[in-house]
């Protein structure tokens, strides 16, 4: 949406300055996306050629005297227009040419010395045509700064509309904004009525749902003139072309106002004219120049004889105000949104009567704004007007939003006292007397609840007052934590490349037998055979989706899924488990590496992630793991008391055969939230700001040692974060029966920056604490 400041002081009567206006808007949610205040013209004058005589070594160029208002300059021409009495843009030495990248300066054309240039409207960025130099007219005045001449002085400013505020597709609707917000005050919008002398020789009519108000007004004896040049300027500034006072007028008000309008050459018309569905074979030729084909789904405005136009979209060519023109009907309606977007993305045609009518145009205005138009043309181009006539209902009742004044604080922590809501709601055009309800303006068809109630107020009050308040994420109950924690682990398994999937929760008898115990699990009523029993293990549904994922080409699957298992039929006999399977490679193919296989150790490190959202960071590693895993390549994961809080590995051959997977590398996890402790809250993964820290230590350990004994032992300072393995060595000069493991380990702060006391601290921790758990020494 464009608009030039002069324009907007036409709305609103303010002495803000235009910066303190762009900030403003921007505040308000109008954000302000360019700003052309006619520095690009600056240093171009108004020239008047003197005198214009052919070059002496060139034909198509001239030698030019112009006046710059100051003395006289010579200028060598090739414009085909120039000619003396031309008064033209004039760029002097030393100016910056604002459409292309070079500076004027002094240099000789053809053995002819020029003292600069005048310009085309292509040159200037004023516009396409570079024919000739802009030929200002005899109001220009030699010496006068070129873009106030060219009308250019005004300030323009070009704003992103959002879809849900139509009323600001008009100058008046962003000039109430800023009246709401302090920064001045709004203009009573003229309401001069409509004084037929006579009949309108034409009538309306609507049909169908896609229009529901229809109006308009007959004007004889019109002439065809230039819009004046107030009018053109502004329409030039936005991007519109004038054409004539008829069009530029209707032009003029859906800018001014948010009200499209559209006026027809009255003599061109055949009997009444009516809004209604299109009919099946109907086309029409519209003022783009093409030829559309309707559909019974268009809402069309038609007379006696043919369809004149697709309604709220684009009009007839063959009813189009001419320079014959003598007899205009002006038209103002409103058509149901949904069906002048269907229209418009049907045909795709864009236009700017679409872009408002489908976003939501005042229906209540429909009449002031025919009256509006009609004035500026009896007064631009004459005529007589008839009394207006109309079909539909122009306007319905107002819709009412229950609203408190409690509910602005209470959804964005700023306190606005009730009187300063009724103020701003009140000068945004609501009407609220402090009581339930506020009435919502015919304008505003956004407005659908107490929150957007609540969302005007803040934008006009300052969206910048509202209080920057940290969203607080402690789990209130024992479930709302169990969800946090769930959260934390799809989002860590989702990191760590897998999709999570969703299966059914029955599964065959088969797989009930194989992963758990089938009996009490079988279902009354299956809804399929191989469905009759409820899952003992995610595994058989994932297995399945896995071995789907192969036949249909997708290579290498990676799922996860996060729900309940059942080991009973009755209520307490079930769990939240998560599990996982791999398939295949790691990664993808790639000509630099030959992708390695998935294994154990990828799924451990699955199990792993997941049992950190669960704040379970301290296991050790058993090889006791359920006979669905292959028994050299699994294990588990174990609590401080034992009990099982996950299980890891490849999956048994036997069990992958049984889904069709018995030729795939294919690995497995299960994670057993449950087990974990129960006081254990949601790991946040946001990285600490603090530089963690990280060292190495070899220890000498018997070679029947584990080394996942010496990882735990490791684990006992509170600042580990981690502890790798990365080296095991044994010989020489290591005796027998003894390893050398080297392990590294990640120490992380949380309040402060450690100090070499800390470390060190840190560090003799830890190598007591291994010593005393593995008997191990320090490898000197």
């Amino acid at each position: 949406m464009k608009f030039t400041l002069g324009w907007l002081h036409d709305h609103l009567d303010t002495e803000a300055s235009l910066a303190e206006i762009v900030e403003k808007l921007t505040a308000l949610g109008l954000e302000v996306e360019a700003v052309d205040d006619g520095g690009a013209l600056d240093g171009f004058l108004v020239g008047e050629i003197i005198t214009c005589d052919p070059h002496p070594d060139a034909d198509a160029l001239s030698v030019c005297e112009v006046d710059d208002g100051t003395g006289r300059v010579q200028i060598v021409c090739g414009a085909p227009n120039a000619r003396a009495g031309l008064k033209g843009v004039l760029a002097p030495v030393g100016v910056q040419m604002p459409a292309a990248d070079f500076t004027i300066a002094r240099r000789k054309i053809r053995g002819v010395e020029s003292a600069g240039m005048l310009c085309s409207a292509r040159e200037l960025g004023y516009g396409d045509d570079d024919t000739g130099i802009i030929d200002l007219g005899d109001e220009a005045r030699a010496g006068q700064a070129a873009a106030e001449a060219l009308g250019l002085d005004d300030p323009t400013i070009e704003i992103a509309i959002t879809p849900n505020r139509p009323d600001c597709l008009g100058v008046r609707g962003i000039a109430r904004d800023l009246a709401a917000a302090g920064l001045g005050v709004l203009k009573p919008a003229p309401t001069a009525a409509i004084e037929g002398t006579e009949k309108s020789p034409i009538k309306v009519a609507v049909e169908g749902t896609g229009c529901a108000y229809f109006a308009g007004c007959f004007i004889r004896d019109v002439k065809w003139v230039e819009s004046p040049d107030w009018i053109k300027r502004r329409l030039k500034a936005i991007g519109v072309r004038p054409i004539g006072a008829l069009v530029d007028i209707t032009n003029y008000i859906a800018y001014d106002r948010a009200r499209p309008l559209h006026v027809y050459d009255a003599d061109t018309l055949t009997g009444a004219l009516t809004a209604r569905p299109a009919r099946k074979g109907e086309s029409f030729e519209a003022l783009d120049g093409n030829s559309y084909e309707l559909t019974e789904a268009d809402c069309v405005i038609a007379d006696d004889a043919a369809v004149q136009g697709l309604a709220g979209v684009i009009g007839g060519a063959a009813s189009a105000a001419a320079e014959t023109t003598r007899n205009v009907f002006v038209e103002s309606a409103w058509f149901e949104p949904t069906a002048i977007a269907q229209s418009g993305r049907h045909h795709n045609i864009d236009s700017d009567a679409r872009h408002r009518f489908e976003r939501g145009v005042d229906r209540h205005d429909a009449d002031l704004g025919l009256a509006a138009a009609v004035q500026m043309i009896v007064e631009l181009c004459g005529g007589t007007p008839s009394a207006p006539v109309s079909a539909g209902e122009a306007e319905v009742a107002l819709r009412a939003v229950a609203y408190d004044a409690a509910a602005v604080e209470k959804l964005t922590g700023l306190a606005v006292a009730p009187d300063t809501q009724r103020e701003i709601l009140t000068a945004l055009g609501f009407a609220w007397d402090g009581a339930d309800a506020v009435q919502v303006p015919s304008w505003r068809p956004d407005i659908a609840g107490a929150p957007d109630l609540v969302e005007e107020v803040v934008r006009i009050h300052g969206l910048d007052d509202v209080p920057e308040t940290p969203m607080d994420i402690t789990p209130t109950s024992p479930a709302d934590n169990d969800r946090a924690q769930a959260l934390a682990a799809r989002r860590a398994l989702a990191a760590r490349g897998l999709v999570e999937a969703v299966t059914w929760s029955f599964i065959s008898e088969a797989a009930a037998n194989r992963f758990g115990v089938a009996s009490g699990l079988e279902l009354a009523n299956p809804i399929a055979a191989g469905l009759s029993h409820m899952r003992p293990s995610l595994l058989p549904g994932l297995l399945e989706a896995a071995a789907r994922n192969l036949k249909r080409a997708q290579i290498d699957p990676a799922l996860f899924e996060a729900g309940h298992i059942f080991t009973g039929a009755t209520p307490g006999a079930q769990r939240f488990a998560l599990a996982g399977v791999r398939v295949g490679a790691r990664a993808p193919r790639h000509w630099q590496t030959v992708p390695a296989p998935v294994d154990a150790w990828l799924a451990r490190a699955d199990a792993e992630a997941a049992l950190a959202a669960y704040g379970a960071t301290e296991h050790e590693v058993r090889r006791a793991a359920p006979d669905t895993y292959h028994p050299g390549c699994s294990g588990v994961l174990t609590g401080a008391d034992g009990e099982t809080l996950a299980a890891f590995g490849a999956v048994h051959p036997d069990v992958a055969a049984q889904f069709d997977l018995a030729d795939a590398e294919i690995v497995a996890f299960e994670v057993f939230p449950d087990m974990c402790a129960a006081d254990t809250e949601a790991h946040s993964f946001a990285p600490s700001n603090l530089q963690p820290v990280r060292r190495d230590f070899a220890f000498e350990v018997a070679a029947d040692i584990a080394a996942e004994a010496v990882l735990t032992a490791a684990r006992a300072s509170e600042l580990v974060a981690d502890v790798l393995l990365f080296d095991v060595f044994s010989g020489t000069p290591l005796p027998d029966g003894v390893k050398s493991l080297a392990i590294q380990v990640i120490l992380q702060p949380h309040e402060a920056t450690l100090t070499d006391a800390d470390i060190e601290a840190a560090s003799a921790e830890i190598v007591k604490s291994v010593e005393k758990a593995t008997g191990a020494t320090l490898r000197k």
